[in-house]
């Protein structure tokens, strides 16, 4: 359930612009979408993972985001979103298949929103690797062929997170898409996407992720404090929404 609390910044945001002047409005707006994003994030559900660092709010990551993770979206959005899951975390699972569909229909495919999904290693789920190996090979020949074998990782989790080969389990998926088994398999026994893996994992514990799934909001003054959990649709549609609003206004309407 969304929080009473959001709820009723959500009623104040849409009365805040539909009754004040333009510098009211982008004042009030500033204001309420730092209510909406600094609320605690207790409406949603996550994996916490142990000994994970303390956020560092004055600490510059050392790993460039631009290396790590796979980009959804139009480079000119005003709205930027980093997401931090593992791909064993059940809650990360949750969010990708209840949520996050309507996210992209909504907010990606229209250009509002680019995307980044970084999925890293907690230490907490023995086949992850495997699995995000698999995708980071096989997005290596197309990011369609990406996203089919992403969905399946998530749809059948407990296939490969229970195995005993998680390796072979997703290999077969693999070669189902029909693409180049021979470039895959060398990719892998090479590991030849293991430093991109490990830079996401490093990424994640300069940034101080504390639990999966994370989110990252960056619009037009900078980024917002870190939303953990699978958070409610709503609770999403409210944050980007005000966002995306605030920044058109700071950008003076362009993207």
């Amino acid at each position: 359930m969304m929080s009473k609390t959001l709820a009723t910044a959500a009623v104040l945001l849409s009365l805040a612009i539909a009754g004040c002047t333009e510098a009211q409005s982008a004042s009030n707006t500033s204001e309420l979408s730092r209510n909406l994003l600094t609320q605690p994030s207790n409406d949603g559900q996550s994996t916490l993972v142990p000994g994970a660092p303390q956020e560092s709010p004055d600490a510059s990551p050392r790993v460039p985001v631009s290396m790590v993770g796979f980009n959804r979206g139009s480079e000119q959005a005003v709205v930027k979103v980093v997401e931090m899951s593992d791909y064993g975390c059940g809650y990360c699972r949750q969010f990708h298949l209840e949520t996050f569909p309507t996210i992209r229909a909504e907010y990606i495919e229209n250009g509002m929103v680019e995307w980044k999904f970084v999925p890293y290693i907690t230490g907490m789920f023995e086949n992850s690797l495997a699995a995000t190996e698999a995708a980071e090979c096989t997005y290596v020949q197309g990011a369609a062929l990406f996203e089919r074998l992403n969905s399946r990782l998530w749809e059948e989790q407990r296939a490969w997170k229970g195995s005993g080969e998680p390796e072979a389990v997703v290999r077969g998926w693999v070669e189902e898409l029909g693409v180049d088994m021979g470039a895959y398999d060398a990719c892998v026994s090479d590991n030849d996407r293991m430093q991109r893996i490990a830079a996401s994992t490093t990424l994640a514990g300069q940034i101080g992720v504390r639990g999966t799934p994370t989110f990252i909001v960056l619009g037009a003054d900078g980024s917002y404090p870190p939303l953990q959990g699978a958070l409610p649709l709503d609770t999403f549609r409210e944050i980007l929404t005000a966002v995306h609003a605030e920044a058109l206004r700071v950008n003076g309407g362009q993207p």
